[in-house]
């Protein structure tokens, strides 16, 4: 009898418990927003001329080249966006979160020297983001400049290869973005 009563209890507590939840409670809410960055502005302006250029850059894949001239210094700007219904709008997270974020460059098929601008964002650390950037061509050909937003790295050194190179390095951390635009 006891081992009857026992049961019953057992099978009793399981139906109580099962029966005030409701079917949301099997997926945890996820409580943080997580908002993608969908595009990415790059804005070229000559710095002699003020002439600008603009390259869209979406999924990864850029609409427009840029067009670089040997012995030109060129003024960057990255313009990170988050879609949002049917238009992007820009993102403040990368400035927010500026101690979880830095932009490496590399450059294929030219010589392109990148110095952080004195008005570029500054990390705690001391490091420059490198949302703005000088870019000065010392030899003209075809090629692609690889823009990389890397999130959570461990190191960050804004002078690699040498502080009148500043592509940047990271140790560890993702890449948030990583953008290829062809130039000549």
């Amino acid at each position: 009898m006891k081992k009857l009563f026992n049961i019953s209890l057992l099978l009793f507590a399981a139906i109580l418990l099962f029966s005030c939840r409701d079917g949301n409670n099997d997926i945890p809410e996820d409580i943080h927003e997580h908002e993608e960055i969908g595009k990415v502005v790059v804005t070229v302006t000559n710095k002699a001329t003020g002439e600008k250029q603009t390259a869209n850059v979406i999924g990864g894949v850029a609409a427009e080249h840029l067009h670089l001239n040997q012995g030109q210094t060129y003024l960057v700007n990255l313009d990170f966006q988050i879609k949002h219904d049917d238009h992007y709008h820009s993102s403040d997270e990368i400035v927010e979160e500026k101690d979880m974020h830095f932009i490496t460059y590399k450059f294929t098929g030219a010589d392109i020297k990148v110095k952080r601008a004195a008005d570029d964002i500054v990390r705690t650390d001391g490091k420059k983001l490198g949302l703005k950037t000088e870019w000065t061509v010392s030899a003209s050909a075809a090629g692609k400049a690889n823009i990389v937003l890397v999130h959570g790295p461990t190191a960050v050194d804004d002078n690699t290869p040498s502080p009148d190179n500043q592509l940047g390095s990271t140790i560890g951390g993702e890449s948030d973005v990583d953008i290829l635009i062809d130039f000549h």
